[in-house]
């Protein structure tokens, strides 16, 4: 099957970049933030965010790695931190792309029971097929496929990339 180049290293980049002034515009007036990333390529993206984030802002970022079964997701949702280490705090789940919206939806199910100052969803890639209501507040690229087309994002020490196959 062939492979269709979406996004290269450097356009990868600019996007974390762009993402990361417009979480920091949204939370400004906070001094913390956590960044909750859907393992384990939403966590990856989280991890480029934040640090990004960190490079322009004053904000203290606090990673917060998201374990959802995607065969089955009404098993317990679980994180690496405890729920008071984000109670009361300004939240963003992110993930690499958003095709269905299933797990992002029950991602914010999780986080919708624990009282949070502010939550937002941000993804790399939103592919526009979506099951659920959810959408993306920050977002690298919006893309329309066909629902048999693949779209996958590889982070890779040499460069990363998205492609469509």
């Amino acid at each position: 099957m062939s492979q269709n180049m979406i996004l290269n290293n450097q356009e990868i980049k600019h996007k974390i970049t762009r993402i990361a002034y417009q979480i920091y515009e949204t939370f400004v007036d906070e001094e913390e933030i956590v960044i909750s990333g859907i393992a384990s390529n939403g966590f990856v993206f989280a991890k480029k965010i934040a640090a990004e984030l960190e490079k322009i802002s004053t904000l203290k970022v606090v990673l917060c790695e998201v374990y959802i079964n995607k065969q089955n997701v009404n098993a317990p949702i679980t994180t690496s931190l405890s729920i008071d280490q984000y109670k009361n705090k300004g939240l963003v789940l992110v993930d690499d792309v958003l095709n269905s919206g299933t797990t992002l939806i029950y991602g914010v199910k999780h986080f919708l029971e624990v009282p949070l100052k502010k939550l937002k969803t941000a993804v790399l890639i939103d592919r526009n097929h979506k099951k659920y209501p959810v959408k993306a507040d920050f977002k690298g690229i919006s893309l329309s496929t066909s629902l048999l087309e693949h779209v996958q994002v590889v982070f890779e020490e040499k460069g990363d990339y998205a492609y469509l196959s």
